[in-house]
């Protein structure tokens, strides 16, 4: 593999993007240590009260002036995302619109599904008014990825704002400048809010673990599982919560009634777009035999072509991570070594920064390469007996962040048998691109869920309220007064409306 140049490198004191196609500079920034992370969270802290304060409807116009604001200057956040990520502008643009789209559903129903809710309090307690409130939790810290550094952490940010919180972002050394772009468009529409409401950090990985230790109310991040892991134990110390959205093995499963050429179609894109570093991008492929040769012939052909770079023409672009080419490397040289065969592209595929569409066969079921998280453009593609045998082995993985399946009658009913925290049926990834539905794994894939009404939830704790309205002489339960003959009622009560079975 030959070597791409690098910006200046990273210091103490300052921390530098690259291009990760040309190595050209991005730009530079002061690193935020210890000191710095507390000071933002204390600002954050100061403006909570006043953007709690201001109540479902001056959030929305607040984020929806947000939304416009990003939209309106699409182009040049594009370009941005672009010489920091390396993706082709096309895809740069469709994250940031998917991005909005959230945020705008997010900003749209937070009232509706945050705003006080009545309960029935029961017989015993009939005469009390029984009131779920959601709060804020306060401050929370958004630690973001590189792989998609607006959609991403997007999922947490504008559902944590609307629910009322403010937010603290650190996102990716890799991707520094897109992270401060989103957070100061934010400022830029609206400069009557104070400082803190939205603010970001800058460094390395020191800089996200003292976020995690500095006294913030919740934890929401997305990287790889190991770290998740030690966020989460760092996060058990102050029992602060935490919603973590880690690695992925994804599976598709093929059935022998799918429209083939449609299902080779959606797994191409869902395996090799952006590089392959996607998590919920497709990385196992189980396929019924019965289809098997015809999937596998229209999907090298739609494969073979694709051409990663980073002009107007490329399919997709480099890879963001420079040692993340050595995991890819790493996984096909495995598979290879296990027995596997290369259909499409192959060891020398792997040119860093670019590497090729590979595509094998004959992988075994426990070779690193089926079970381990490779995040580049490689797939593995499997010959199954039935659509048991493929839901068996799509499930036996630690992994359970996303899934998708190609039938056209049993979609549904194989989604169902799936352990993953979202399915696609008859297309890639759709999920992720409706804001109603929430997101996340299961297993070592994480833990919570951003997007839809479970994303707002999660971003609040419920406080339960019991209001007694009246008092009932003689039915005194809860209190030392209670004599016999009430709890005789009681009991008369309790077996006539629980004693017989229906």
């Amino acid at each position: 593999m030959t070597e791409t140049p690098t910006a200046t490198p990273s210091s103490a004191t300052m921390i530098a993007t690259a291009n990760p196609a040309t190595g050209e500079p991005v730009g530079s920034w002061p690193v935020d240590d210890a000191d710095r992370v507390a000071a933002v969270v204390a600002q954050a802290r100061r403006a909570a009260d006043t953007w709690r304060e201001l109540g479902f409807t001056e959030r929305k116009r607040a984020l929806q002036r947000w939304a416009a604001q990003l939209v309106s200057h699409a182009d040049e956040f594009c370009a941005l995302i672009h010489a920091e990520n390396g993706k082709p502008l096309d895809d740069a643009y469709l994250e940031v619109i998917t991005a909005v789209e959230h945020l705008n559903w997010a900003a749209e129903n937070a009232r509706r599904v945050l705003e006080p809710k009545r309960v029935w309090p029961g017989l015993m307690m009939a005469n009390h008014e029984a009131v779920i409130e959601q709060r804020p939790h306060g401050v929370v810290g958004v630690i973001g990825p590189w792989n998609y550094p607006v959609y991403t952490p997007n999922g947490s940010i504008a559902y944590a704002l609307a629910a009322g919180n403010t937010v603290v972002f650190k996102p990716s050394e890799l991707t520094t400048g897109v992270g401060r772009w989103y957070v100061e468009a934010f400022a830029k529409a609206n400069p009557a809010l104070p400082e803190g409401v939205l603010s970001v950090l800058t460094g390395p990985g020191e800089t996200g673990r003292a976020l995690v230790t500095s006294g913030v109310d919740m934890i929401a991040f997305t990287g790889s599982t190991a770290t998740g892991k030690r966020i989460m134990a760092a996060a058990a110390e102050r029992l602060t919560p935490v919603v973590l959205e880690c690695g992925g093995k994804d599976a598709a499963i093929v059935a022998e009634d799918a429209d083939v050429a449609a299902a080779a179609d959606a797994i191409a894109w869902s395996a090799m777009a952006n590089s392959g570093q996607t998590c919920v991008g497709t990385e196992r492929c189980y396929v019924v035999a019965s289809v098997y040769d015809q999937f596998l012939a229209e999907l090298t052909a739609r494969v073979r072509d694709l051409v990663p770079g980073s002009d107007g023409d490329a399919t997709y672009g480099p890879m963001t991570l420079p040692a993340q080419v050595d995991v890819v490397a790493e996984h096909v040289a495995a598979a290879l070594a296990d027995g596997a065969t290369a259909v499409v592209g192959g060891a020398d595929s792997v040119r860093a920064p670019f590497v090729r569409p590979i595509v094998l066969v004959d992988v075994p079921e426990d070779s690193v390469a089926v079970r381990e998280e490779t995040f580049g453009p490689t797939l593995t593609v499997h010959k199954v007996r039935d659509v048991a045998e493929a839901i068996r082995l799509a499930n036996d993985s630690r992994y359970g962040l996303a899934s998708s399946v190609f039938s056209r009658k049993r979609g549904m009913a194989i989604a169902r048998e799936l352990r993953a925290g979202a399915t696609s049926v008859n297309s890639p990834a759709a999920y992720a691109a409706i804001p109603a539905l929430p997101f996340g794994g299961v297993g070592e894939s994480g833990v919570g869920r951003i997007h839809g009404e479970a994303g707002l939830l999660g971003f609040t704790r419920p406080h339960s309220i019991a209001r007694q309205r009246f008092a009932i002489p003689g039915m005194a339960l809860q209190s030392f007064a209670r004599t016999d003959s009430t709890l005789a009622t009681v009991k008369k009560l309790t077996v006539r409306r629980f004693g017989r079975a229906k």
